[in-house]
């Protein structure tokens, strides 16, 4: 676990996968991770039961977030990394913040601690995330933690029939 002042971050646990069918299957997110197709629960029981294989194997690593105010444990999300590159020392994130949850620093507090992380323990070079130009509450939560915009990518995203473009942002491990 790694634990923060206010929430704290820990692997998956069976009882999580009646809360992964439900954010997994919400069409309104879909595009946000290039979902085409819902989930079984098949599907989501197989990943959460082979969730405890190494990041070096698996190349990513999904983490639930769990409040803790108030003498309350409640999940309120999930903090992904993915696309983990042990020889480039970089992996890409990205976090979920259930409706209810949202704009009360839960995910401030994640991206520090997941980013605390990486650079300490796997000591990676570089984190690396990609947002809809026109998300500006993403775009405001990652910058506010440090991550600056490296690129554009034009046309990247379509979304109801429409192109969009996307920005690349960048953290970089200023101890490395």
């Amino acid at each position: 676990m790694i634990t923060g002042k206010n929430i704290i971050l820990r692997a998956l646990e069976p009882e999580d996968i009646d809360l992964l069918y439900q954010w997994e299957n919400d069409r309104e997110s879909w595009h946000l991770s290039n979902t085409l197709t819902p989930f079984s629960r098949f599907a989501l029981e197989q990943y959460v039961m082979a969730a405890d294989q190494d990041i070096f194997t698996s190349k990513q690593l999904r983490l639930m977030i769990d409040k803790t105010r108030e003498n309350e444990k409640e999940c309120i999300g999930a903090i992904d990394l993915f696309d983990f590159d042990p020889v480039n020392k970089r992996a890409g994130i990205g976090v979920l913040i259930s409706k209810k949850e949202r704009n009360k620093g839960f995910a401030s507090e994640a991206l520090k601690l997941l980013a605390n992380y990486c650079f300490k323990t796997l000591e990676l070079h570089q984190l690396f995330c990609n947002i809809e130009t026109s998300n500006s509450a993403s775009l405001k939560l990652f910058q506010n933690q440090g991550f600056e915009i490296a690129g554009e990518k034009r046309d990247w995203l379509r979304k109801n029939n429409q192109w969009n473009n996307e920005y690349f942002l960048q953290l970089m491990n200023q101890e490395l």
